[in-house]
């Protein structure tokens, strides 16, 4: 038993006196001399795989549903929403997907601007039906789910008009994603 306080009490001796003493004042420290190793970059996707995402909102059930889609490169504004304006893929429809657009709306925005405006004609964009919420809900969660897009109003003849939120309250805007979250799954 002697014998093992012995060594212990050597052991917390020695280790007592490692490591560094501190230094009154800083001194500088050099870089090791190099060369250092290099990693090889991440290998490219082949051509012609999917290695961008492009987000549409679709119905299910009167609930939006946010659907995503591999592209080869990301789509500009008027793209995404053309694709949201052709409505499901066959696939998309397999899984019970459908639509609440109607009409024809356009989109622009201002140069410079995060602020996206779509133009509605007098048939709107959901005219006459129960779930426009859920059709301006699709447009508002499609283009404000984009990282460049910062909110969404909606205009007809170049005037700002109210639509409802997912709450059923009429809005002029701008409108984003947690406006619709009630409608959302």
């Amino acid at each position: 038993m002697r014998r093992r306080l012995a060594v212990f009490a050597a052991a917390i001796a020695l280790l007592g006196g490692c490591g560094v003493a501190a230094e009154k004042t800083p001194r500088q420290i050099e870089a090791p001399p190099g060369p250092f190793p290099t990693y090889a970059a991440a290998t490219p996707a082949p051509p012609g795989a999917a290695d961008a995402v492009e987000r549409l909102c679709f119905v299910r059930d009167a609930r939006l549903v946010a659907v995503t889609r591999r592209t080869t490169t990301v789509p500009t504004l008027a793209e995404q929403f053309t694709h949201l304006l052709a409505g499901p893929t066959d696939a998309e429809r397999d899984q019970a997907l459908t639509t609440a657009l109607t009409g024809s709306p356009t989109v622009s925005r201002t140069a410079g601007s995060t602020l996206v405006t779509v133009e509605v004609t007098a048939d709107g964009v959901g005219a006459g039906r129960s779930d426009e919420a859920v059709a301006y809900g699709q447009i508002v969660c499609t283009l404000a789910g984009r990282t460049d897009v910062s909110g969404v109003v909606f205009t007809r003849d170049g005037q700002r008009r109210g639509v409802p939120r997912g709450d059923g309250s009429l809005s002029e805007g701008p409108l984003t994603t947690e406006d619709y979250r009630a409608i959302m799954d």
